[in-house]
C-alpha cells in the first residue's frame, strides 16, 4: 500500500520537515538569530539610559519623565505578548520577526527627530514597544521547537546576547554621542536594529512528521474480534452475514459514526485491505490564541510565578547606583557594579542551560532553588556598607538572575507545565500576565523610596515578592501531577457518557432473545 503525505504549504517559505525534533541542523542559524535579536532588543532597552541626561537637557524634562519612555516601552512589549502569538500562528514566525524588526527600526529612527517627551513616548514607548514584541517572543518560541535534549542549554547561551550588548553598545554608543551628537547616535541605533528583519529572515518554520508504519491486517480474523451488529437501516439480523455492514474495530466505525454501505458484487481477493475512500481526515485548524492553558493548574501557577518574580528583575538594575551614590560610593566605581552585575548574569545563564541540560533532572525543582537564592540575593542588599560589599552582592545576584531569566520561558515547553505544543499560546498568556508586574513594580518602589527615604525599601519589597513567585513555583509540579489527573479522569467519564446514549436499549437485547430461541429450537429439534 502506498502513503501519501499532503503538502504543507507555508507563508513565503518552504518549511523544514523533520520525523523528530532534530536538536541541531537549521536550528544552529535559528540560535544565532534570536542572540543577535536579544542583543538588539533587550540589549537596547537596557542601553538607553545613556541617552538620559542628553534628553532631560534637550527637552527640559525631569528624570521620572523621561524614564516613562522605557517604562512604556517594556510594557507595550509585553501586554501586546497575546497578539504576537496570533499574528505568529496566522502569518508564520517568519513575517512576524521581519515586520517587529520594521516597526522597531522605524519608531527609534523618529524618535531621533522628537522635538518633546511625548513624541518619544509614542515612537519610542509604542512603535518600537510593539515592535520589540512581535521580534522577541516568536523567535524564542521557534528556536524551542527545534530543540528537545539541548533545548535549556541552547536557550540559555543564546538569550546571553543582550549581556554582551551592554558591554559593547553603552561604550559605543558614548562614543558615538561625542563625535556626532545623541540624535544621531540614536538614528543609528535604529538603522542598526534593520538587522532584526535580517535575522528573522532565518526562522524558517519545521514541521515534525513521525514515520507511519503500514501494517497489513490478516487474511482472517478471528470471530471473537468481529462485532456484528443489527443495522437499523438494512434492518437484518445479527446473524445474517449479508447485512452490507461490517463492524470492526476501526476508529472510523465506532458507534455513532457506522454508515450502511451497499456491499459490492465483487469478491474480495484473499489478503486484500480494504481501503475507506474518505481514509484521510480534514486537517485541523490551528487555534491562534489556545485559551486552554488558563484551565491548566500547572500553568496557572507559574503564570503566578512569573507575576510575582517580575517584581524582582528590575530593582538592582535601577537602584544599585542610587544605593551605592548613598552609601559614598564614587560614580565611577558604581558603574564598575553595574558591569559586574552583567558579567555575572552571563555565567549564571550559561550555567543554568548546563545543569538543566542533563539527563535524568526535573527542571522545575532546579528552577526553584535558583529562585529562593535569588530571594537571599535581594535580602542581602540592604545589608552592604561599603564598596565590596555591594559587589560581592552584585554579582551573586547577577549569576543567580541569569539562571532564572534565562530559563523561566523556555520551561513553559516541558510537560511540568504545558509542553511543547502549546508553549507559543502559553508563551503570550504567560508575558502578558507578566506585563501587569512590569507595570506595577517600578512605581510601587519608587513610593516606597520616597515614604521611608531609604533605597533598601525597594529591595525587601522585591525579595517578598520573589518570595510569593517561589511558592506558586513550588505548586506547579503537584497541581500537575494530582489535579491535573482527576480532570483527566472526569474528563474521560464524561466522554464515555456522552457515547453511551448513541447506542439503542434494545440494539443488542432484541438480537440476544433471537439468538436464545434459536438456540431452544435446535434443541428441541
Amino acid at each position: 500500500s502506498k502513503m501519501t503525505v499532503k503538502a504543507v504549504k507555508m507563508p513565503c517559505t518552504s518549511a523544514n520537515v523533520y520525523t523528530k525534533v532534530p536538536d541541531g541542523g537549521w536550528g544552529w542559524t535559528v540560535a544565532f538569530a534570536f542572540f543577535v535579536v536579544e542583543a538588539l532588543t533587550y540589549g537596547i532597552i537596557k542601553s538607553f539610559g545613556v541617552f538620559f541626561n542628553d534628553l532631560m537637557e534637550s527637552f527640559d524634562e525631569t528624570n521620572s519623565r523621561i524614564s516613562w519612555i522605557i517604562s512604556i516601552c517594556v510594557f507595550v512589549q509585553t501586554f501586546t505578548a497575546p497578539l504576537s502569538t496570533v499574528l505568529s500562528n496566522r502569518f508564520g514566525h517568519r513575517l512576524v520577526v521581519m515586520a517587529g524588526g520594521l516597526l522597531v527600526s522605524t519608531g527609534m529612527v523618529i524618535a531621533s527627530f522628537a522635538r518633546t517627551v511625548v513624541d518619544m513616548y509614542v515612537t519610542i514607548g509604542i512603535i518600537s514597544g510593539l515592535g520589540y514584541c512581535l521580534s522577541f517572543l516568536p523567535t524564542v518560541t521557534i528556536l524551542s521547537q527545534y530543540f528537545d535534549k539541548r533545548r535549556s542549554l541552547v536557550t540559555a547561551v543564546a538569550s546571553t546576547g543582550e549581556c554582551f550588548a551592554v558591554f559593547s553598545f553603552a561604550p559605543a554608543i558614548t562614543a558615538l554621542k561625542e563625535q556626532i551628537g545623541w540624535r544621531y547616535s540614536l538614528f543609528s541605533v535604529g538603522v542598526l536594529q534593520l538587522g532584526i528583519t535580517v535575522c528573522g529572515s532565518l526562522l524558517r518554520p519545521i514541521i515534525i512528521k513521525e514515520q507511519e508504519e503500514v501494517k497489513a491486517q490478516p487474511p482472517e480474523e478471528s470471530t471473537e474480534t468481529k462485532y456484528m451488529l443489527e443495522n437499523e437501516q438494512t434492518c437484518t439480523s445479527i446473524e445474517s452475514i449479508d447485512s452490507g455492514v461490517e463492524i470492526t474495530t476501526s476508529p472510523s466505525n465506532v458507534p455513532g459514526k457506522t454508515k450502511a454501505e451497499p456491499k459490492s458484487e465483487e469478491p474480495k481477493q484473499h489478503g486484500q485491505i480494504p481501503v475507506e475512500n474518505n481514509s484521510t481526515p480534514p486537517a485541523p485548524k490551528t487555534k491562534l490564541l489556545d485559551f486552554s492553558v488558563m484551565r491548566d493548574y500547572s500553568f496557572i501557577c507559574y503564570a503566578f510565578f512569573g507575576l510575582f518574580a517580575t517584581l524582582g528583575f528590575f530593582a538592582p538594575s535601577l537602584y544599585i547606583i542610587p544605593l551605592s551614590l548613598s552609601l559614598g560610593i564614587g560614580k565611577d566605581h558604581s558603574a564598575y557594579i553595574l558591569s559586574a552585575m552583567a558579567i555575572a548574569e552571563v555565567f549564571g545563564r550559561i550555567f543554568a542551560g548546563w545543569v538543566l541540560n542533563k539527563k535524568p533532572i526535573r527542571k522545575i525543582y532546579i528552577e526553584l532553588i535558583c529562585v529562593i537564592l535569588l530571594s537571599v540575593a535581594l535580602f542581602a542588599f540592604p545589608f552592604a556598607s561599603e564598596f565590596w560589599g555591594l559587589m560581592t552582592c552584585s554579582i551573586y545576584f547577577g549569576f543567580m538572575l541569569g539562571t532564572v531569566a534565562g530559563t523561566h520561558i523556555p520551561l513553559l515547553a516541558e510537560d511540568d507545565v504545558v509542553g511543547i505544543e502549546k508553549m507559543s499560546s502559553a508563551a503570550g498568556v504567560y508575558v502578558f500576565i507578566q506585563s501587569l508586574a512590569g507595570l506595577a513594580g517600578p512605581p510601587i518602589a519608587g513610593v516606597l523610596v520616597d515614604t521611608t527615604k531609604n533605597y533598601s525599601s525597594a529591595f525587601y519589597s522585591c525579595a517578598a515578592g520573589m518570595v510569593l513567585g517561589a511558592v506558586f513555583l513550588a505548586l506547579v509540579r503537584p497541581c500537575k501531577t494530582g489535579l491535573c489527573h482527576q480532570q483527566q479522569q472526569q474528563e474521560a467519564e464524561e466522554s464515555l457518557a456522552r457515547a453511551a446514549p448513541e447506542l439503542p436499549d434494545d440494539f443488542i437485547d432484541m438480537d440476544i432473545g433471537k439468538a436464545e430461541n434459536s438456540g431452544k429450537g435446535s434443541d428441541s429439534v
